[in-house]
């Protein structure tokens, strides 16, 4: 199944998208996330062009787990988006992603304005291959 992989922030939100076979997760697009009524009308677009069948949405919790503003817009963003969509959200815990997707970056020696342009893709495919990997061992443990 085609799954659509969300960063969601203030400034920018990264999209990623897999293959049917949920085998590769790849940057898919960012887009300006002011205006929250836009970029849900735009995420439903991506999902449905990429003919998408599920979402995972990052859910920034803190370290300790609990939630604060962000993680409450991000599940106000969940329920507008699957209402848009008509397609399941699931949120999913992206502590550290974008410290990871960084990281990345740093690694493929990618700096300035390229980075800042990309980071937020990146963290998406963070999010959504750390996703893919427990739907493919619940499978794996679950015949």
């Amino acid at each position: 199944m085609i799954i659509l992989g969300i960063d969601y922030g203030s400034a920018r939100t990264g999209v990623s998208v897999c293959d049917r076979e949920e085998l590769l997760a790849s940057p898919a697009a960012v887009l300006p996330g002011r205006d929250a009524e836009k970029l849900v009308r735009d995420l439903a677009a991506l999902a449905a062009r990429y003919g998408a069948g599920e979402i995972v949405l990052g859910l920034p919790r803190n370290m300790d787990g609990s939630e604060g503003d962000a993680a409450r817009r991000c599940r106000r963003l969940a329920l507008r988006l699957a209402a848009e969509a008509r397609l399941p959200v699931r949120l999913w815990d992206e502590r550290l992603t974008t410290v990871m997707a960084h990281g990345a970056l740093s690694a493929a020696n990618v700096r300035g304005k390229k980075r800042k342009e990309t980071v937020d893709a990146a963290a998406a495919v963070i999010i959504l291959e750390d996703y893919l990997r427990s739907r493919k061992l619940k499978r794996a443990t679950h015949g």
